[in-house]
């Protein structure tokens, strides 16, 4: 059983960053992709990005592209999100999630089996 766990999260001005880690365990972490999500108070997820198994270039969505990065640390089995230029739009629960890779770039939360348990992210005006 593939399980992820998040840790990183907390408080940040606006223009600060965070640094975001989700360990995996239980499977074969070169053949997962591994994405990032977020919940807003209210909101449903939002997809933020995501990295292919093995070597591969992250995608983001235009609201974090060149301000977030995504990076994943194949002997620690554990994907970051480096979160720079933090904006209050940022504020929200951030998950990682996972699926076996195969290429594709998906959006869908749907289309993930596994998934950590949340970590806070606030960002101060």
């Amino acid at each position: 059983q593939v399980r992820l766990a998040e840790s990183g999260g907390g408080l940040a001005q606006t223009g600060g960053s965070l640094r975001l880690s989700c360990a995996v365990s239980g499977g074969t972490f070169s053949s997962l992709a591994v994405a990032w999500f977020r919940q807003a108070s209210g909101i449903g997820y939002e997809f933020v990005g995501v990295v292919d198994g093995g070597p591969s270039t992250p995608f983001y969505i235009d609201s974090v592209e060149g301000r977030f990065t995504i990076s994943r640390d194949n002997a620690k089995n554990t994907v970051y999100l480096q979160m720079n230029s933090l904006l209050p739009a940022d504020t929200a629960v951030y998950y990682c999630a996972a699926r076996i890779a195969d290429g594709r770039i998906l959006r869908w939360t749907t289309l993930y089996d596994y998934w950590g348990q949340g970590t806070q992210v606030t960002v101060s005006a």
